[in-house]
């Protein structure tokens, strides 16, 4: 049971924002409390329904015990079992609407895949995850720009990142982020034998320019030819750009335009969800632990999903949860039922930790 007082501090707090947001004067924060406004509203949605029902419960209960009529008092108990029967459900909403958002959740994201062990046709798998992730996309009503795509020579994937730009994409791919392994049949294979080739998927919140400093000092930045398609000009110009983050590390390149800017503005942008990233696992580790412990760490070395074509399964092995839908999950189409069920786990765990504290 939610304490009474909790759910009034919630609808105290909503009232604060939206007299705030109603004043003449515009604060400087209006931002801030704007989007605050925003995220409550569901929460107080979800107050509202449970506090009427209750309320509604209350009134059933005084009405029985005052009716004199048993007609009447029948059909108030009849009321009653129905309204009580879905507190617990209005109830259970709205501990998920409490629990901690990761400041993340909202953003859009950088979608990396990569092609692992099994040559070309661990290549034609990352093509076919990349094709899968573009249509949920587009079936979410999200945006998606290829940043970097480097093909195989089978018309495969050796690496892709693309920007997947919409409200709440973090929120629903993060935990897309891992090994994926297919076991199938190669065009290639003239035995008919399957094989076993796996790519790598990281899926990075793509962070606001407020939310990363990069010092101009910190980086070393290299140009030089394309390689690759591209005719003679990859020959004659040094359009392609490479990033060194001097104190990480951390390195990032791209090629596909044949402007030497859009090139480094690609990089740069890349570079900034990877430091937003690596900054957010390094103040935070009671996240990343918490997120191992509940459907695995989601480390690009952890095998998280295996996709069965003789058999026509797939299979996520953090929640042990098995579809025989692999053609309408590969085509995107069903991956939401695989994704609702790790958000699913992911809050029924965080709900069993948090229960002592409501």
């Amino acid at each position: 049971m939610i304490p009474q007082p909790k759910l009034d501090r919630i609808l105290h707090r909503y009232a604060e924002l939206e007299a705030q947001l109603g004043a003449p004067t515009i604060s400087s924060s209006f931002a801030k409390i704007s989007k605050e406004y925003s995220d409550l509203g569901p929460v107080v949605e979800g107050v509202r329904a449970l506090m009427a029902a209750q309320k509604e419960a209350n009134d059933l209960k005084a009405l029985i015990k005052a009716e004199s009529d048993r007609e009447m008092a029948a059909l108030a108990e009849d009321e009653l079992a129905a309204v009580e029967e879905r507190l617990p459900e209005l109830e259970h909403q709205l501990r998920i609407l409490l629990l901690p958002k990761d400041a993340a959740d909202d953003a859009s994201v950088i979608l990396e895949i990569r092609a692992g062990t099994g040559g070309d046709e661990a290549a034609l798998f990352a093509g076919d995850l990349l094709a899968m992730y573009r249509r949920y996309a587009e079936l979410q009503g999200w945006s998606v720009e290829p940043i970097s795509i480097s093909e195989s020579d089978l018309g495969g994937v050796k690496e892709a990142i693309v920007n997947i730009r919409g409200r709440g994409v973090y929120a629903r791919m993060k935990f897309e982020s891992g090994v994926h392994r297919v076991q199938r049949v190669p065009e290639t294979e003239a035995q008919g034998r399957i094989h076993t080739s796996a790519a790598t998927v990281a899926v990075l919140p793509e962070p606001e320019d407020v939310d990363v400093e990069i010092n101009d000092s910190d980086l070393k930045i290299d140009v030089y030819r394309a390689s690759g398609a591209g005719g003679q000009h990859v020959n004659k110009t040094e359009s392609a750009v490479r990033i060194t983050h001097l104190p990480t590390g951390i390195v990032v390149a791209t090629q596909d335009e044949r402007s030497q800017h859009k090139n480094k503005a690609r990089a740069m942008k890349i570079l900034r969800a990877k430091l937003f990233e690596a900054e957010r696992e390094r103040i935070d580790d009671a996240r990343a632990a918490d997120r191992k412990g509940q459907i695995g760490s989601g480390d690009r070395s952890e095998r998280i999903r295996t996709y069965n074509f003789p058999q026509g399964r797939v299979t996520d092995h953090r929640i042990n949860l098995t579809l025989y839908e692999l053609d309408r999950v590969i085509a995107g189409e069903a991956l939401g039922k695989i994704i609702d069920a790790l958000i699913a786990e992911d809050q029924a765990s965080r709900l069993s930790q948090v229960d002592a504290a409501l």
